[in-house]
């Protein structure tokens, strides 16, 4: 059986590069893939600093990253209709436990409107993202009263 499925992009080059869509809804429940620090025209916001072998050489740039993936995913979530208020679960992905959770954590109720984001929550650490000044990536999966269209 297959099922109805809306979806949307930003329009970025890597959806095409890589082959994939931002949001997929099929029936009530509406799918981000990982979402990033990037602005509408596809430039990558408080990138981390680099080392020489081009690794992020400190995580100072977590907390700006974690904002802007949560305002990429509001924007994802409004063109179904959705808010993060709708959002029942989110994987966050990091490059360093300890900072990732120190940033999660301020910037998470910041964007929730609360102390206790009524979402279940998982904080992953990584090896490496798919971009080299990337330190987070967050993926998000929200229920709606109305199914696909």
């Amino acid at each position: 059986m297959t099922h109805k499925k809306l979806v949307a992009n930003f329009g970025v080059a890597w959806e095409r590069g890589f082959g994939y869509v931002q949001a997929v809804q099929v029936k009530d429940t509406i799918y981000l893939s990982g979402q990033l620090s990037h602005d509408s025209e596809g430039n990558f916001i408080a990138p981390a600093d680099l080392d020489e072998p081009g690794r992020p050489a400190d995580y100072a740039q977590m907390e700006q990253q974690f904002r802007q993936t949560y305002v990429n995913a509001k924007r994802m979530l409004s063109e179904f209709g959705a808010t993060l208020d709708d959002v029942v679960e989110e994987g966050i992905f990091v490059l360093d436990v300890p900072s990732g959770f120190s940033a999660a954590a301020k910037v998470r109720k910041e964007m929730y409107g609360t102390d206790v984001p009524q979402c279940a929550s998982s904080i992953f650490g990584v090896s490496q993202l798919a971009r080299p000044e990337q330190l987070v990536e967050i993926t998000f999966r929200a229920v709606i009263d109305q199914p696909a269209g």
